[in-house]
C-alpha cells in the first residue's frame, strides 16, 4: 500500500507481502517481468534490483503521480531497467506490445489489487468515506457510468445488488431503498451526503472496527471501474503473456476478488497453470501490525504448464 505526503505530492511506499511476492516470483537474473500495478514502485525497483541490468520489468499504472514518483524512485537508486507505461492493467497485451516483439513472453506478471492510500487520501475523489468529497471513484477519467449517476440514475434493483454482489452488504436493499427515497428531494452529490444516507439504515456503531459505508463504498468502486470484468480480462492476458514455467502472482484484498483469481486458475483449458499455492497466503502478525491494511491481503500464485 502507498502513503501520500500531501506536502510533496510523493508516495511513500508499504509494499504488501513483498519477501512472498518475490519469493513466489522466483526471480532469475535477466529475467523480464511485468508489474501490472506500479504503485509506489515497491515491487518495480525490487524486481529490477534482483533480475541485474540484463533484465527488464515493464511496469504499468494509469496514476500519473505514482509514474512520476516512480521515475525519481529509480533514477536515486541507479535502476535502468524499468519500462514505466501509463495504462490500465487490462491493456497489458497492448502495452507490452509497444516495447516488446508481438510473441514475447514473460518470466513472471505480479498484480496488487489494493486501493492506495494516495488514492483514499486524494481529495478530489471520493474513494474514502471520511469527508466530504465528489462522489468519483473513478480510477481514470473516462470511467462510464460516474459514481455520481450509478447512486443518482440506478433503480433499487441495480443498486441492491451491486451492494449485496459486490460489498456483501446484508443491507443492500434497505440502503438501496433509501437512497432512491432521499435522490427525490436532491441530487446526491457528496461522500457526506452518501454517508448520511447510509447511516440512517446502519448506525455508527463505535464498538465496531468497520464503519458502516465501507462495504457499500467498495461496492460503487468496483461497479464505477468495472473492476471484476477488468481483473478477468487482465488475467487472460497474463496467461497469454507468459512463457512456460513463468509465474503468476495475485495479491486480492477482498473475497471477490480472491474467488476470481482462484476460479481463473481452476478453469483454465487444458490446466495452464499449476498452483504453487494450494490456499492464499496471508501477511504475517507482524505485517498486519505495522500495515493494518494489509490484513485481508491474500496471495495466490501458480506457474504457467
Amino acid at each position: 500500500m502507498d502513503n501520500l505526503d500531501k506536502q510533496s505530492k510523493k508516495y511513500f511506499h508499504i509494499p504488501v507481502m513483498l519477501e512472498e511476492i518475490i519469493s513466489n516470483l522466483d526471480l532469475k537474473k535477466g529475467g523480464y517481468y511485468i508489474d501490472c500495478t506500479l504503485g509506489g514502485a515497491g515491487y518495480t525497483s525490487l524486481i529490477a534490483e534482483k533480475i541485474g541490468p540484463e533484465g527488464k520489468v515493464l511496469a504499468i499504472d494509469l496514476d500519473d503521480l505514482a509514474l512520476e514518483n516512480a521515475k525519481d524512485i529509480l533514477e536515486s537508486k541507479g535502476l535502468s531497467n524499468v519500462i514505466l507505461a501509463k495504462s490500465n492493467f487490462k491493456n497489458l497485451d497492448q502495452v507490452s506490445h509497444k516495447f516488446f516483439p508481438r510473441s514475447f513472453k514473460f518470466d513472471g506478471i505480479v498484480f496488487d489489487l489494493g486501493l492506495s492510500s494516495a488514492q483514499l487520501d486524494d481529495e478530489s475523489r471520493g474513494f474514502s468515506f471520511k469527508g466530504t468529497r465528489p462522489l468519483n471513484m473513478a480510477f481514470s477519467q473516462t470511467s462510464e457510468p460516474s459514481t455520481e449517476d450509478i447512486v443518482n440514475k440506478y433503480s433499487v434493483e441495480d443498486l441492491a445488488k451491486i451492494f449485496s454482489d459486490y460489498g456483501e452488504e446484508r443491507k443492500a436493499e434497505q440502503i438501496a431503498l433509501n437512497i432512491v427515497k432521499k435522490r427525490k428531494d436532491k441530487r446526491i452529490k457528496t461522500t457526506n451526503d452518501l454517508v448520511k444516507i447510509i447511516e440512517e439504515v446502519k448506525p455508527f456503531n463505535f464498538k465496531s472496527n468497520i464503519h458502516p459505508a465501507t462495504k457499500v463504498f467498495q461496492a460503487l468502486r468496483i461497479e464505477t471501474n468495472s473492476e471484476y470484468k477488468v481483473l478477468e480480462q487482465a488475467l487472460e492476458k497474463a496467461e497469454e503473456k507468459l512463457k512456460t514455467g513463468g509465474k503468476l502472482v495475485v495479491v486480492s484484498f477482498h473475497s471477490g476478488e480472491d474467488r476470481i483469481v482462484k476460479n481463473f486458475l481452476r478453469d483454465r483449458k487444458n490446466s495452464s497453470f499449476k498452483n504453487i499455492t494450494k490456499k492464499p497466503i496471508e501477511c504475517s502478525l507482524e505485517e498486519a501490525d505495522r500495515n493494518p491494511r494489509a490484513r485481508s491481503a491474500k496471495l495466490r500464485s501458480a506457474e504457467k504448464i
